[in-house]
């Protein structure tokens, strides 16, 4: 069956919709010997080339997830002109297509980044259609009352239009006197969309100031405190899955079989375990 060009690129792990639409725009693309136009469509079948060299759109590989723990002073792309350190250095190599980046974090922010080889799971999980919650841990300095806190969830006319954080929840109970006075507060919030620097400019448009920002879940993956910072950690077959249904994508088949055969072999384990006495 055939589907939109830079959608097939883009599940092929080659990069996201939206940097393909550019390639393609570029005359960088083409399919059976002709230079590809934006809105073509193809099969797995056709002839295509990316800068000349063919691409082969191989689907029996399972979609693959990394957690990453970033640390501040890393960026978030590919290569840096001033030879900065960036969140993709000390990733395993694939086989097959590339890791794309599920959003970014600024060089001031540590925390839980996701990578995927699927395109198309990649480009829901930023598309602020899907409402995939973020949430992170920051600490304030300035005072913070819940006047505030009211502003800030019920919705803050910023440069790009109004943003709002879906929940913002002091990290120790305090009384409003005790928020108002503290010098430096930490509060856990989550947003459902991820524009640039939201989270700080939302917390600017109160006239306080953000110093430190860790994002520690992603939808419905948290990032675990075994996982420290310049680490990776792949996830399971299960977890993968839990992030094709936060996107209502259809997980292919061959990665379903991959799942149940998961979910079998950790029951088994569990059962041998409970059979043998040195783990009672």
């Amino acid at each position: 069956m055939s589907e939109k060009l830079h959608k097939m690129l883009a599940t092929a792990g080659l990069g996201s919709r939206r940097e393909l639409e550019k390639w393609i725009v570029a005359g960088r693309v083409s399919i059976n010997g002709r230079t590809a136009i934006l809105g073509d469509r193809a099969d797995p079948t056709d002839r295509i080339l990316v800068d000349g060299r063919p691409i082969s759109m191989r689907v029996d590989d399972s979609p693959r997830v990394l957690m990453y723990s970033k640390p501040e002073g890393e960026i978030c792309t590919r290569s840096d002109s001033e030879g900065r350190p960036t969140v993709f250095d000390k990733l395993p190599r694939l086989a097959h297509g590339r890791w794309i980046a599920v959003g970014r974090l600024d060089i001031n922010t540590s925390g839980l980044l996701l990578f995927t080889n699927h395109g198309e799971l990649a480009n829901r999980l930023m598309h602020p259609s899907y409402e995939i919650k973020r949430e992170y841990l920051v600490r304030i300095h300035g005072g913070v009352n819940q006047a505030m806190i009211g502003r800030l969830t019920e919705g803050v006319v910023l440069d790009d239009g109004i943003a709002r954080f879906h929940m913002v929840k002091p990290q120790h109970k305090r009384a409003d006197d005790e928020l108002a006075g503290a010098s430096n507060q930490w509060f856990r919030v989550v947003l459902a969309e991820g524009r640039t620097r939201e989270v700080r400019r939302l917390w600017e448009s109160q006239g306080v100031e953000v110093n430190r920002l860790k994002r520690i879940s992603y939808g419905p993956i948290d990032l675990p405190s075994i996982v420290r910072r310049t680490d990776f950690l792949e996830l399971s077959p299960k977890q993968v899955a839990t992030l094709f249904d936060a996107v209502r994508l259809r997980l292919p088949n061959y990665a379903e079989k991959t799942v149940h055969k998961d979910m079998r072999q950790r029951k088994e384990s569990k059962l041998r375990s409970r059979g043998n006495p040195q783990h009672r």
